[in-house]
């Protein structure tokens, strides 16, 4: 998708999120401490957060994947220990 040219469509690209005033908080000081704009810090934000959260559900695939693999190898072990 990135790679076909698409024309631009005004607001096509914006996005309304509600968030709590604490974590808004911590964006406005963020933004402070480094000189940024919110916008800035928000696009920061989320360019590094989405490859993190990738890399979270991944992990996560895998762990529940090596879990099954390991609760079935003990089953069979149990059942042969049965016999």
């Amino acid at each position: 998708m990135q790679d076909e040219k698409r024309a631009k469509v005004r607001g096509e690209h914006c996005l309304n999120v509600f968030i709590s005033y604490d974590l808004k908080q911590q964006l406005k000081n963020l933004a402070q401490k480094y000189d940024r704009t919110m916008a800035d810090i928000i696009r920061a934000v989320l360019k590094i957060g989405i490859p993190m959260m990738e890399g979270i559900s991944q992990a996560e695939e895998t762990m529940v994947k090596e879990y099954v693999q390991l609760f079935r190898k003990f089953r069979k072990i149990k059942n042969l220990k049965e016999i």
